[in-house]
């Protein structure tokens, strides 16, 4: 059977089976729960498989019939949104997001390579942003060289919003902010802040406080400028390093990870226009430190 996208939007609360049942006609309740099974629907441009879920008023649904597309199950990463132009994950923590002179293989991008290779061998995939290998969370990869060259020149107006959540020690004298400053690398590949305002390249981070603990903080962070460690080396400049961030001013970790999820990227698509908004949950274990 042909691909055919069905798509309706949501008029008042309810949950989503009955509402797959309701739009998508001529189908027997076993079907539509295969394309449940087999991530073919999305709810707000987030893939589910969850029958029960809840929707309410404004949503967006898409159901794709026809075949199943491939499955990529992987401890490390999952695929949250994928065409036939670009591929949205969320990745682990300790997944690097592509190789290093030392490590080709265990790469976000050596996973997602094999993946559209199995429906094609002509497949590629290109890198459009990274996030640090100690850093969570969503990041997007382009299907051709095309689409990345449109992103790559774009960036700043396709890309219309990326946000983070972090846990860090102690607390901010202020509930939200704006962090400016120059950034350098030194010989040993770590970015700071110089005392010359005039070295470097300009990075600015807006924070907002979402939650106060007795020892840590849990803080929202939104990039305007997209520097290398850029958000890692702010948290230390304003003496509020990201827990378990030892590199850059960390006293210590109390979980073996760097507290950094990047929950939130909002882009325009690149090839249909389309406004696409992606959002994670922030991990659990970064809400229990705020809770000791």
């Amino acid at each position: 059977m042909a691909d055919k996208v069905h798509e309706f939007n949501i008029p008042e609360a309810t949950t989503l089976m009955p509402c797959l049942i309701e739009n998508i006609k001529n189908q027997s309740r076993t079907t539509i729960k295969s394309y449940l099974t087999h991530r073919q629907v999305s709810v707000n441009n987030i893939i589910t498989t969850q029958f029960d879920l809840g929707l309410k008023e404004g949503d967006v649904v898409r159901v794709r019939t026809g075949r199943a597309p491939l499955e990529l199950k992987h401890p490390m990463l999952r695929i949250v949104f994928e065409d036939k132009h670009i591929i949205v994950i969320d990745k682990r923590n300790g997944l690097l997001s592509m190789a290093t002179d030392k490590q080709r293989e265990k790469t976000a991008y050596y996973i997602l390579s094999d993946y559209i290779k199995l429906a094609d061998p002509n497949n590629r995939l290109f890198i459009l942003h990274r996030l640090d290998r100690e850093t969570s969370g969503l990041m997007m990869f382009a299907k051709s060289e095309e689409v990345q060259s449109t992103m790559q020149k774009g960036w700043h107006t396709l890309v219309r919003e990326r946000r983070y959540v972090a846990v860090v020690e102690g607390h901010f004298a202020e509930k939200s902010g704006e962090i400016r400053t120059q950034l350098v690398e030194n010989k040993a590949l770590k970015m700071y802040v110089p005392n010359d305002s005039s070295e470097g390249e300009l990075a600015i981070t807006r924070y907002k406080v979402l939650k106060t603990g007795k020892e840590n903080t849990l803080v929202e962070l939104e990039l305007e400028t997209g520097k290398k460690n850029q958000i890692r080396v702010h948290m230390e400049y304003m003496k509020a390093p990201i827990v378990g961030d030892k590199k850059y001013g960390a006293a210590s970790s109390k979980i073996n990870r760097v507290c950094l999820h990047a929950y939130v990227l909002n882009i325009t698509h690149p090839v249909t226009g389309e406004e696409m908004d992606f959002e994670t949950r922030t991990p659990q274990i970064f809400l229990n430190m705020i809770k000791q």
